[in-house]
């Protein structure tokens, strides 16, 4: 009961965190914006302390991917464009706060008794929006609709099932908020070869950061163990530990 009502605050912290920061920087200078990181830095490595060491180093691979994903595909090839024309100091530790926020969902206990109607519920939910974005929507959103085929595959192959699901409740708030409010924007079409139509934003999101929970939960566990090697500790408890 503890860890379900902690778990449920950490989670409407997170969910009033996310629109506060967007919020403020839809006018937010240089000097806001690294205000805003270090405050989320700060909320971040808070519930960190909160968190076993498997969870802190998958919320780690989440952002040192996340990181490189950032950098690559909007500060350097334009995919998608922050309103200063630069990634925002927020957006860095935002990844962790985003996966711990999707982790937590995954693990309510009211989720994981109701398990099958949540998958079901996001596959019903993801599928109305890919085909609307891919058909409807006059950007004939083909990257989504992408996406929308990771998630369908996350969530029939996946070790973490509610995992995606938290995922895909999470990151399509954050898209939905952040291009509303004119805090990034996607190009219409990927500006790499000019090809793939893209939603603002893409429809599906989600399966794209799906690659990020996929390699944070793949990839924890040998970090943790790989740690413990070198200081010459053995910990099983780790290898056994129930990811969501």
């Amino acid at each position: 009961m503890t860890r379900g009502w902690t778990d449920v605050k950490a989670l409407c912290l997170a969910l009033v965190w996310i629109p506060s920061t967007l919020w403020l920087d839809r006018s937010a200078s240089l000097a806001g914006q690294l205000a805003l990181g270090a405050m989320t830095w700060a909320l971040l490595l808070w519930w960190l302390s909160h968190e076993s060491r498997l969870v802190r180093a998958q919320t780690a691979v989440v952002v040192a991917i996340a990181a490189v994903i950032e950098l690559v595909f909007s500060g350097w090839l334009g995919v998608y464009v922050y309103r200063l024309e630069h990634v925002p100091a927020y957006v860095f530790p935002g990844h962790g706060l985003i996966y711990l926020a999707a982790f937590t969902f995954a693990r309510l206990p009211v989720v994981r008794r109701n398990s099958s109607t949540a998958v079901r519920a996001a596959v019903v939910a993801a599928t109305a929006w890919a085909l609307w974005g891919l058909l409807l929507s006059p950007r004939h959103d083909v990257l989504g609709f992408f996406w929308y085929l990771c998630l369908l595959a996350f969530l029939r192959w996946g070790r973490s099932t509610l995992l995606y699901v938290g995922a895909f409740v999470v990151v399509s708030y954050l898209e939905i908020l952040g291009t509303t409010w004119g805090v990034w924007t996607w190009m219409p079409r990927d500006t790499i070869l000019g090809w793939v139509p893209m939603g603002n934003p893409p429809s599906i999101a989600a399966g794209g950061y799906g690659w990020f929970d996929l390699y944070a939960v793949l990839l924890a566990p040998a970090i943790v163990a790989a740690w413990d090697r070198r200081r010459g500790v053995t910990d099983p408890d780790v290898l056994d530990e129930v990811n969501a």
